[in-house]
């Protein structure tokens, strides 16, 4: 019989946050995921640049600084809860297309779940939401939190 070496259950937990209640419950599901694994939480915000913003530079700074600003207050926010600081956690900022995003971070950080919300939006019921794509991709165990 052979042993594998390393540990039983996860190393990293990602969760994508965008701000959302659902995403917000996401980020709480796997801070105790992670909190009663022993694993390392990594909380993953991507700031999706709208296309038209390279077509005029002054519109691209006042996004650029918008996105800036979103991303600080979701940081406070998460630094601010209690739970926070007893966990292995990092948050990370990433800037495109979230889908591409969360998949790029969880490739190259070898994450061995990844934990998204639910969508809310009615279009995505026709489209295809980001944790639909994320399961079609098939890469890393996906929890949706409602």
């Amino acid at each position: 019989m052979a042993f594998e070496l390393g540990r039983d259950g996860p190393n990293v937990i990602m969760a994508g946050l965008d701000g959302s209640p659902t995403s917000w419950r996401a980020v709480a599901y796997a801070a105790g995921l992670a909190r009663r694994q022993e694993s390392r939480l990594l909380v993953v915000y991507v700031a999706a640049v709208p296309a038209l913003a390279a077509l005029a530079p002054v519109a691209e700074i006042a996004i650029e600084e918008s996105l800036d600003a979103a991303a600080g207050a979701l940081r406070h926010e998460l630094e601010s809860r209690r739970e926070w600081h007893t966990l292995k956690a990092k948050f990370r900022v990433e800037r495109g297309d979230v889908f591409s995003g969360l998949c790029q971070v969880a490739d190259t950080e070898k994450v061995d779940a990844v934990v998204v919300g639910a969508s809310a939006q009615a279009g995505h019921r026709l489209v295809g939401s980001l944790a639909v794509r994320l399961v079609k991709a098939g890469r890393w165990p996906v929890t949706v939190v409602p």
